[in-house]
């Protein structure tokens, strides 16, 4: 069964139904893709890792010159306030930050610089692991907007399709350097004995919120996460690839162009459960503080 929107989505403070005439063409982000957006996985009523998600979204609005929320707290709660309307208390978030005004698309009658749209589905079911293919080219890592996670979104759509349409899960893209950057919505480490590395920032990719917590504070017994420049040659000495993604988790790779990626779950395994500890800290750390006294 294929995921929907559920029925209700968040439009700036207000909750309405997803079949809401609420936007206009003459916001001029909607059309031009000028907005930046972030996904978060929802936790038994919690956004997982708010303050990373927001961090990001607030950097790359500056960047991109996206007008943007003052207070993380009132929108995480109106966030809170769409999850319960939805009966969703587990479940996928996409928050998006449009810009309205610049230009002569400008429409009339605006009243807002910025428009806060978020919705949510189901969590999606990823299986055993994913068969990736490789695009060259893919990502210009000397870009000023490199690593910007905008609403600009359609290239990135286009190599999953084609990948999808071969008989793929997803796509190793490569930078100007032929150096592997990241996939189009993942990022993909590289696991040799204890040591597992992921391409750096200057690779082209997006910093993405589980790649941060893997290489920042989730930590298992004897094992070191880093960054390195990697190559399609280091995925041929891997004994694991696999990719991290904020509704993926950590999920292994199984094969890249049809050859067959080791099995060896190892060091993933140990990672993934760590990664769930700290999951679950969290969510009950943030329940703890939002519940009442008494």
């Amino acid at each position: 069964m294929v995921s929907r929107m559920h029925e209700f989505v968040l439009h700036n403070g207000e909750i309405v139904k997803a079949s809401s005439q609420v936007l206009a063409p003459g916001q001029v982000g909607l059309l031009s893709g000028w907005g930046v957006f972030s996904t978060v996985k929802v936790v038994d009523g919690v956004l997982f890792a708010w303050e990373r998600h927001w961090a990001r979204m607030n950097r790359d609005a500056k960047r991109m010159h996206v007008p943007f929320p003052s207070d993380p707290d009132a929108v995480r709660e109106r966030l809170e306030n769409l999850v319960a309307a939805n009966g969703s208390p587990n479940a996928t978030m996409r928050i998006a930050v449009v810009r309205n005004r610049g230009g002569i698309w400008e429409g009339p009658g605006l009243t807002r610089d910025y428009d806060l749209v978020a919705l949510t589905t189901g969590l999606k079911e990823w299986g055993e692991g994913v068969k990736l293919t490789v695009a060259p080219q893919a990502r210009h890592a000397a870009s000023t907007f490199a690593g910007a996670k905008v609403l600009s979104w359609a290239a990135n759509l286009v190599y999953l399709e084609e990948a999808q349409d071969k008989g793929f899960n997803e796509v190793i893209l490569l930078n100007e350097r032929d150096e592997i950057s990241e996939c189009t919505s993942a990022n993909i480490f590289l696991a040799q004995g204890d040591r597992v590395w992921t391409p750096p920032l200057r690779s082209g990719c997006l910093p993405g919120v589980t790649r941060d917590l893997l290489l920042a504070d989730v930590k298992a017994p004897g094992i070191e996460v880093k960054e390195r420049d990697l190559t399609t040659a280091d995925i041929e000495k891997a004994d694991e690839l696999f990719i991290t993604s904020t509704t993926r988790d950590l999920l292994p790779v199984l094969s890249v162009d049809g050859t067959q990626i080791p099995r060896n779950s190892r060091v993933r395994k140990a990672l993934q459960y760590a990664f769930s500890a700290y999951t679950a800290s969290y969510v009950a750390a943030r329940k703890a503080r939002v519940s009442p006294q008494g």
